[in-house]
């Protein structure tokens, strides 16, 4: 068997990792339980089968083993996802590295997943009993037992048959998956691969047992807080993802997933990232491709500082960070995972508004409210009504209720490649409803954002306030009582009382020009200051139109807007 067997391997994983996707996913409980280690390893996959023609090339190279074992190990490396992908590329590595003898035999395999096994325990700063390391471990024991002349498919089948047993065994050696019922979700996908493998060389995929979704809860005892004895639980998919991702989220405290290549380094420089690396988070993974290059996986809560270790050891290229919402148990309760709704449209709109009447002016444009009257918007909250929107886009309006950093870390869990999540730069409700004004849903998703963005960015926005405390501004100090004018964040104007307030606020916004203003009145503004305001500005400033809207929000005595 020359190379042609590895591009059918890695061929037959990428089905097989695509059709188990979404279950490997809803085992995801360790190291975080983000849903997305099937994700990684089909991305992974791919970027390794992409890879052939890359650097095997067309010109019968592809016979070639070495040369096709190097490039799916090099396209593993450059474009593995999370730490189950940059495991995988050692596997794919090991096979790369055990590649000598021109064609693929039980030595190859034998070497191959001894070597990956080796490589693996390198990358991995903090090895952990019950995870795919484990499986790997377990396969390459087994095909140990194996003489050079043993038939491959038979070298073949024991390892797989090897890692679908050691996969089983996972629940007893994690405490994770023991609590949340479920076997280790890249265990599961290794094994795929594994099978994989075996049908590529034999031409027929073992036959298992649906493993992953019979294996026994572990309740803790209501006495000691101790785990007790197993409790068989329902088989659901839904369920073990529901499960699953109450458990890790208990235990995780890094917020980022951050992952890089670096070239231009060595050895002893990397020796040093990792070091750095592990001061800084956890799962720190670094592993090379033979040839130069190095993947770099760790989590972290400062994703910043995880970048600039990087720089130290060599050129940082595809940088790529992600974010965990590990606080979703601020909501007393799980969210169901997304699921897209035929009968719905395919693209939604979230806004965080404050008011009752503000809130019936976005639900009148179609969108999708969250009510920040009460308390701070969390980002649990607002991904969790992403989630249960269920479409497949959805365009959020944050009208300033949640900082950039939030907002991040919200779009990243919300986002997979099912579903797409556009954060629009809205400010303020002014601003927000600015932007929906120009909303268009036969338009790509990608370009409504871009006009909508426009839109905003393009309303001046103020608000006014009373001074509830004597304070330093930039244009002096305001005591108790007084009228505030705020340009964005910045307090542009102090009076006695908030007529006055108003008024120069709204002179120094129209100043630089303006053709529409927008007042979002608030449930504490005084009665008739709409009309005064409104009045000012026919006389001040002809031409220029007003709208004014009661939005009933509290704090701000209005809000102002000026296209």
């Amino acid at each position: 068997m020359d190379g042609r067997v590895l591009t059918s391997w890695a061929r037959t994983a990428v089905a097989g990792l695509e059709a188990r996707c979404e279950e490997i996913n809803s085992l995801n409980v360790f190291p975080i339980p983000d849903a997305d280690t099937g994700t990684n390893l089909l991305f992974t996959m791919r970027a390794a089968l992409e890879a052939i023609d890359k650097y095997a090339g067309n010109d019968g190279h592809q016979t070639d083993v070495r040369q096709v074992a190097i490039a799916l190990a090099r396209g593993a490396v450059a474009g593995a996802r999370g730490n189950s992908g940059v495991i995988l590329s050692q596997v794919l590595r090991g096979v790369a590295e055990a590649a000598v003898t021109g064609v693929v035999d039980t030595r190859t395999v034998r070497t191959g997943l001894l070597m990956a096994t080796n490589l693996v325990t390198d990358a991995v700063s903090y090895l952990v009993e019950g995870t795919i390391v484990t499986v790997l471990r377990c396969a390459a024991d087994a095909a140990a037992e194996f003489p050079d002349d043993a038939p491959v498919a038979d070298t073949a089948r024991s390892a797989a048959d090897a890692a679908a047993a050691a996969l089983a065994r996972t629940p007893g050696q994690l405490d994770a998956l023991g609590t949340a019922g479920v076997v280790d979700a890249g265990g599961l996908g290794l094994v795929v691969i594994l099978d994989a493998f075996v049908a590529a060389v034999t031409g027929e995929r073992p036959d298992r047992a649906p493993i992953a979704l019979r294996v026994p809860r572990r309740q803790p005892s209501p006495d000691s807080g101790t785990e007790s004895s197993d409790v068989e639980l329902p088989d659901t998919s839904d369920d073990l993802a529901h499960r699953g991702h109450h458990s890790a989220c208990e235990s995780s405290h890094q917020d980022f997933e951050v992952m890089y290549l670096v070239a231009d380094t060595d050895e002893a420089r990397m020796a040093e990232l990792r070091n750095a690396l592990d001061e800084l988070g956890d799962s720190t993974v670094i592993v090379g491709d033979g040839d130069g290059g190095w993947s770099v996986h760790v989590h972290c809560a400062d994703a910043g500082a995880a970048v600039e270790a990087g720089l130290d050891a060599g050129r940082l290229h595809r940088i790529r960070v992600s974010s965990f919402l590990v606080d979703a148990r601020e909501q007393g309760r799980l969210l169901p995972p997304v699921r897209t709704r035929p009968d719905q449209d395919d693209r939604g709109i979230v806004a965080v508004v404050a008011g009752d009447g503000a809130a019936d002016l976005f639900s009148g444009e179609g969108a999708t409210v969250l009510r920040c009257d009460a308390a701070p918007v969390t980002r649990a909250q607002l991904l969790g009504i992403i989630r249960q929107l269920g479409r497949r886009e959805v365009l959020v309006l944050p009208n300033g209720a949640l900082s950039a950093q939030e907002l991040v870390a919200v779009s990243a869990a919300a986002r997979d490649s099912r579903h797409e999540v556009l954060l629009l730069a809205t400010s303020s409700m002014v601003q927000g409803l600015a932007s929906l004004a120009v909303h268009d849903p036969e338009r790509e998703a990608v370009d409504d954002a871009f006009a909508m963005s426009e839109a905003a960015a393009a309303t001046r926005w103020g608000s006014l306030r009373i001074a509830r405390e004597r304070a330093l501004t930039y244009v002096g100090t305001c005591e108790p009582g007084d009228g505030i004018g705020l340009m964005g964040h910045e307090v542009i104007v102090i009076e006695p009382d908030a007529v006055a307030a108003g008024k120069r606020l709204v002179d120094v916004v129209l100043g630089a020009g303006g053709e529409l203003v927008t007042l979002l009145m608030g449930a504490e503004a005084p009665a008739g200051l709409d009309t005064e305001l409104a009045d000012h500005i026919s006389q001040r400033h002809p031409g220029v139109e007003v709208m004014v809207y009661h939005g009933g929000q509290p704090g701000d005595l209005l809000q102002l807007g000026v296209e």
